[in-house]
């Protein structure tokens, strides 16, 4: 079964993306992510979205790499 890590690149079902948090139950996925167009939190430079995984779907979700940071776009396929 895969174990979720930070900045791993996965497949779940028709979602590709990077695992961006993991707590006991799930993890999320972070499908997409796009420029902030406004300076209305100046902590945050985009808009992120996230699909939740949960635990008993672990099985479901295909490895594909890991990335060195989040600040990385490019993978490491293994």
């Amino acid at each position: 079964m895969y174990k979720p890590k930070v900045n791993d690149r996965v497949k779940y079902m028709e979602h590709t993306g990077w695992v961006y948090c993991i707590t006991d139950q799930y993890f999320t996925l972070e499908i997409s992510a796009k420029p902030m167009v406004d300076d209305a939190v100046s902590k945050h430079k985009k808009h992120h979205s996230l699909l939740v995984v949960y635990k008993e779907r672990y099985h479901e979700v295909e490895y594909l790499g890991y990335r060195n940071s989040q600040y990385d776009d490019t993978y490491t396929k293994v």
